[in-house]
């Protein structure tokens, strides 16, 4: 609706009638009013009460009552413009305007003057998709009176998307007159012109716009793009420069020039505008990091990488607390090779502006490795799941990460959590998933739940290996289905005969099943091929080598495993007694 008002004609009428039921002379009260007069009366006060319920209800959204009480206000004063009016707008609101049409043309017809009752007129031809109907009345209102200007640009609108370009020009050079040169009207102005391919004036619009308003940027560069996308480059850099002239500590003015400059092939030239530019903390951390990373898509020079060097420095000394720049500066160090360097900026980033999930996954991602600190990837994976606890892919990292951390109660709710929001949509993410809640549910001691994950993974993908191999060494650890662990734990080393954590856990089947010659040579493979290995490595082989009659090696690997804080509990009993102790 473009406005409401409760027109006030009646409410004067019902006013007026208790004045004068209040207001009655000594004299006047001993005189009897004739029959047909207290008749009117009385129909005019129920008119008025009815009319005054309906209000009550339209106030409180009950458009059904209102409608009610109007009507039974109306069936007594048919031609009162304000119950018409209101039943058009309890209409209206009840999605029939086609209905309420007749009752609002005739409040308007009743009390033309009354702008509130054509502009209701107005409302419903737009509801009914007759635009230049509502367009008359606007038309109309707004030429009649000074006081009804501020529907030009709803009128200038409706000319504009109905095709009728010079009656919008019209209504809005009317709007100007009345209100002087407004960014609103200029705009409206220049797109017609664009539109009717009359370059001369759009840039006539944008020049009247640039000198009301001396030293707005914006203006000078709303105009600057106009003459750019028409192909008038010198037009637009002669405009820039004699801005800069003007106001030369308006940072956005020399970006433009940069661009217009880089463009006609004034590379030097540009080069200075752009460093003056990135020079300002008054020029907005978001401009300079697109510009960073549009350079930075460019070909690689070195006079190009000079300029980043310089750009990167004025940026960390400026605008060191926007997540953006600290972002592009990220990626500038990851497109030199130094990850290390550019996870720490996406950290700095983050840290500004966490909402930011391929940024986050990549924090997330580059953190696994070698020797991860776990504790704060937990920092970055507690953050995904805050920021985006709709993305099953920040509940599985924060669950991998918190079952590293020996944490995993919550890991088997983060996975979960994973495994519910995915709900079959990414069948690698489950299997994964899957397998991640098997090592934990085995950590917790529910064994049952840990090799049912465990086949699950499997079906999805009967070669992970990473599944294969702990699955393989949960059983050994159980004596359980050592067949079954052994056929997962060959299937994987044959794969992969160096890696010391496959060719373990092999080991430690074959030991677990009698096969203490070959559970020997799989563990000397894994010793050898790890740099350095694990406490509970050592401990095995200690224990195979005691099966095998070994018992001095045997003592000497175990002594070797001493201290590890992976090594079993059963380990300083065997030291003591000199022999094995499951």
């Amino acid at each position: 609706m473009l406005h409401s008002k409760t027109a006030v004609r009646f409410t004067q009428i019902v006013l007026l009638l208790a004045l004068v039921c209040l207001g009655h002379t000594a004299s006047f009260s001993q005189q009897m009013l004739s029959r047909k007069e207290s008749k009117r009366q009385d129909i005019q006060a129920k008119a008025s009460r009815y009319f005054i319920e309906g209000e009550k209800a339209l106030v409180l959204g009950d458009l059904e009552k209102a409608y009610f009480y109007l009507q039974h206000s109306l069936e007594l004063a048919p031609d009162e413009p304000a119950i018409n009016y209101k039943i058009a707008e309890v209409l209206v609101r009840s999605d029939q305007a086609e209905k309420g049409l007749p009752f609002a043309e005739k409040a308007a017809q009743a009390d033309p003057d009354n702008k509130y009752y054509s502009l209701m007129v107005a409302e419903i031809y737009n509801n009914l998709k007759q635009p230049l109907k509502a367009a008359e009345i606007l038309d109309r209102l707004t030429s009649d009176s000074e006081q009804n200007q501020q529907y030009n640009l709803d009128l200038a609108s409706i000319y504009l998307n109905a095709g009728e370009f010079e009656k919008a020009l019209v209504v809005l050079d009317r709007a100007e007159d009345y209100y002087g040169v407004r960014e609103p009207f200029t705009v409206q102005k220049q797109r017609i012109y664009l539109r009717k391919n009359d370059l001369p004036n759009a840039v006539k619009e944008g020049e009247k716009l640039i000198d009301a308003f001396p030293g707005n940027p914006a203006y000078v560069l709303n105009l600057v793009e106009i003459l750019y996308n028409n192909a008038r480059l010198d037009q637009a850099l002669a405009l820039v420069s004699e801005e800069i002239e003007k106001y030369p500590n308006q940072p956005e003015l020399q970006m433009a020039a940069y661009t217009l400059l880089k463009e006609k092939g004034e590379v030097v030239k540009a080069h200075s505008y752009l460093m003056s530019a990135f020079g300002s903390p008054d020029l907005d951390g978001e401009v300079k990091a697109k510009t960073f990373k549009s350079m930075l898509s460019e070909m690689q020079t070195s006079q190009r990488d000079s300029l980043l060097d310089q750009m990167e420095a004025l940026m960390l000394e400026l605008n060191a607390g926007d997540a953006m720049v600290m972002e592009v500066i990220g990626e500038r160090k990851k497109s030199l090779g130094d990850v290390p360097a550019s996870i720490d900026y996406f950290k700095k980033s983050l840290q500004i502006q966490p909402k930011n999930a391929p940024l986050l996954e990549q924090v997330i991602l580059n953190s696994f490795g070698d020797n991860p600190d776990f504790a704060e990837l937990e920092t970055y994976t507690t953050m995904g799941v805050d920021e985006f606890p709709e993305a099953p892919e920040f509940w599985f990292y924060d669950g991998v990460v918190k079952s590293a951390r020996k944490k995993d109660s919550v890991a088997v709710y983060s996975l979960s959590k994973s495994i519910q929001l995915n709900a079959g949509k990414n069948a690698q993410l489950d299997q994964v998933a899957f397998g991640s809640l098997g090592s934990s549910y085995y950590n917790l001691g529910e064994k049952d739940s840990s090799f049912f994950y465990f086949e699950k993974a499997l079906k999805l993908n009967p070669n992970d290996e990473q599944v294969l191999n702990n699955y393989a060494y949960f059983l050994s650890l159980e004596k359980k289905d050592l067949e079954k662990a052994r056929t997962m734990s060959e299937k994987v080393v044959k794969k992969h005969p160096n890696n010391s954590t496959f060719l373990d856990t092999h080991a430690w089947v074959l030991f677990q099943m009698g096969a203490y010659e070959e559970a020997s040579e799989y563990m000397e493979e894994a010793i050898l091929n790890d740099p350095e290995p694990s406490g509970v490595m050592l401990e095995h082989y200690g224990d195979i080598l005691f099966h095998l009659g070994k018992v001095s090696e045997a003592m000497s690997w175990w002594k070797k495993a001493e201290g590890s804080t992976e090594a079993s509990e059963k380990l300083a009993q065997k030291l003591k007694d000199g022999k094995y102790h499951e």
